[in-house]
């Protein structure tokens, strides 16, 4: 006979199948014994409805999107709510999701996607939640009061996301070719530019080799014509050596000539060498 209310809870006493009283305050209460009375138990707290159908819905220029919302809702009067709704919040939950449903379709119908992505979307929560009221409240009120509707998410359906995707893909790669083969240009045009500076700098290299040499072989030369011009003798013994020397380099090497007869041998017959014993002139 004795029952205690909780501070969530609004409290409905039921005498014969009609309601007798509501307690909406919390504490212990009595009743008579079942079944002359019953007692049952309704949430008062703020409840959040969150949308659970998938279905797309048309906007002003025909594109198919889905969207997700959610409500916050509580009942404020149980009596009207348990006659014109149900014995339980989920009644009420269901009720209230296919009225926010047919009100988001009403509105997102005069609106664009654009409308949908932008500030726009402000008053468009704000219109929905003002004919969800207007539900709520009508001729047969359901004793809910609706705080708030949001929309968390407004999306293309799956077929046409996952052609924005291929689309968004495809320029992505277009654009990740076309930096590759800018890339490859620049890099030819790089290496093209190294080997010219270094065929360039091995030219100029060349060249002032070139002239090193030929001002060393030219200053050689000039000595050894100041040096040889000092004695004719010496300096035809000295290249007759060298020819020599230049000849028989290699243990292998083999020469046939007449030595009686060739100029070549004149030097190892004796001929200038007893000049070149005579020494060199002061």
């Amino acid at each position: 006979m004795a029952f205690v209310v909780d501070q969530r809870q609004f409290g409905v006493v039921y005498a014969l199948g009609q309601i007798k009283e509501v307690i909406t305050e919390p504490g212990l209460n009595f009743k008579l014994p079942p079944p002359f009375q019953n007692v049952s138990y309704i949430d008062k707290r703020l409840l959040t409805l969150d949308s659970s159908d998938t279905e797309p819905m048309l906007t002003a220029e025909k594109q198919r999107v889905v969207i997700d919302w959610y409500v916050r809702w509580r009942i404020t009067d149980p009596s009207e709510y348990i006659r014109n709704v149900g014995l339980d919040e989920n009644a009420g939950a269901m009720q209230l999701n296919r009225v926010v449903r047919n009100a988001f379709q009403e509105e997102i119908n005069k609106r664009t996607v654009k409308e949908l992505l932008s500030l726009k979307r402000e008053a468009l929560m704000t219109d929905v939640k003002r004919e969800v009221l207007e539900s709520v409240r009508g001729a047969k009120p359901w004793g809910v009061d609706v705080v708030d509707v949001r929309i968390t998410r407004v999306d293309y359906v799956e077929a046409i996301t996952e052609s924005v995707y291929r689309r968004m893909e495809a320029e992505r790669k277009r654009v990740a070719n076309e930096l590759r083969s800018t890339g490859a240009a620049e890099g030819e045009k790089i290496r093209a530019d190294a080997d010219r500076q270094r065929e360039i700098a091995i030219a100029n290299a060349y060249r002032d080799a070139q002239k090193v040499k030929g001002e060393g072989d030219a200053e050689a030369a000039r000595t050894y014509a100041e040096a040889f011009g000092r004695d004719p003798q010496f300096a035809k013994f000295y290249r007759s050596l060298e020819a020599y020397k230049a000849s028989f380099n290699k243990k292998g090497d083999v020469m046939v000539l007449d030595p009686a007869s060739s100029d070549f041998f004149k030097t190892l017959r004796g001929t200038g060498a007893g000049d070149a014993q005579s020494g060199p002139r002061k």
